[in-house]
């Protein structure tokens, strides 16, 4: 689907359950989950592992449609699954073979599916049901989150990665996350232009029809993490028909209305955004670093900000919880949510 008409057309109820109305005439904005690993271990998960969040795949994948139900239910009308740091590579590497981390993979967005539907039943049986039906996207982060070395915030994987290599890495896992029936693949925190060139180029070699986003990272707000420029970046991005989302996660929320207002200047694509706390991760000594850290109070105020400035999909990355989540729902007032039968 052309990106313009996905964002006219993706607002709008077909059920006449939920809403109504097109985005536009609604002033509408979806709202994309929250951090999943803090929420993971606000229930008790140890994610202190390679694979980080994804690891629970293995351990206790009831902890990862726990988490779903908890952001839907604090209104979340996109619902990322557990796949970020999920890999094949990664997977093999913990002694698995080829069949079990496939399955693991569509397990990833099996599992945000099952907690959609029976969060949307539920709804139905209410009179007047408060939300719409959410979508599920895949996530697929960058090379350097597989890593695990936080490259994915530097966007340096050395000279000896190529476009060919980074499509060589990514391709199996996108073929098995898009066959296991999300509504929209997310591809996440990609700091590099090499990296989304390869993504590009992969979506249209293997003729993937699940809708795309590609989501940056940044740290000061003009650049990517790598340096380049978002202008050059966009520029293959807008070339591509099967990405009809832009934007940027686990970037610090004060540079987000910048980074806004330079993508409407660059892109007809719709924008998300979906910023961390304000922390910063630091990949060598596995923790988090103090730095401005908004509270959902401070969210839910910034996420006005950000729907004025062009915004379309707005939500949280690292270190936010369900409670930002309610609390930016709650402030965008007029949206209504994605229908997944349209795309």
């Amino acid at each position: 689907m052309h990106a313009s008409s996905f964002v006219h057309q993706s607002w709008t109820s077909t059920d006449g359950r939920g809403g109504g109305g097109d985005r536009e005439e609604a002033g509408g904005c979806a709202v994309i989950d929250g951090g999943f690993a803090t929420q993971l271990e606000a229930l008790g998960a140890d994610i202190n592992d390679p694979l980080w969040s994804a690891a629970c795949l293995i351990t206790k994948p009831h902890l990862i449609k726990e988490v779903h139900m908890q952001y839907l239910e604090a209104g979340a009308d996109v619902i990322i699954s557990s796949s970020y740091q999920a890999t094949i590579p990664g997977f093999l590497a913990r002694g698995m073979l080829l069949e079990e981390a496939e399955g693991l993979l569509r397990t990833s967005v099996e599992l945000a599916l099952e907690a959609r539907d029976e969060f949307w039943k539920s709804a139905l049986r209410k009179s007047k049901p408060v939300y719409n039906r959410a979508l599920v996207a895949a996530s697929i982060g960058s090379y350097g989150a597989y890593l695990a070395d936080g490259s994915e915030y530097s966007g340096s994987y050395g000279d000896d990665i190529t476009t060919e290599k980074l499509k060589d890495f990514h391709r199996r896992r996108l073929q098995v996350l898009a066959s296991a029936g999300p509504d929209l693949i997310a591809f996440e925190a990609i700091p590099n232009k090499m990296e989304a060139q390869a993504l590009v180029d992969l979506l249209d070699e293997e003729s993937i029809q699940v809708p795309s986003w590609i989501c940056f990272s940044s740290v000061d707000g003009e650049h990517l993490c790598s340096g380049e420029s978002f202008g050059d970046c966009l520029q293959i991005l807008n070339a591509s028909d099967k990405v009809v989302v832009v934007g940027v996660n686990c970037a610090p929320p004060q540079v987000i209305e910048g980074i806004i207002r330079d993508l409407k200047k660059q892109t007809k694509k719709a924008i998300a955004v979906y910023p961390n706390s304000g922390e910063v991760w630091d990949g060598r000594a596995k923790r988090w670093l103090p730095a401005e850290c908004f509270g959902h109070k401070g969210f839910d105020v910034l996420a006005k900000r950000w729907q004025e400035a062009g915004a379309s999909l707005i939500g949280g990355c690292c270190r936010t919880t369900p409670s930002t989540i309610r609390a930016v729902s709650k402030v965008l007032k007029g949206r209504t949510a994605f229908s997944a039968a349209q795309i």
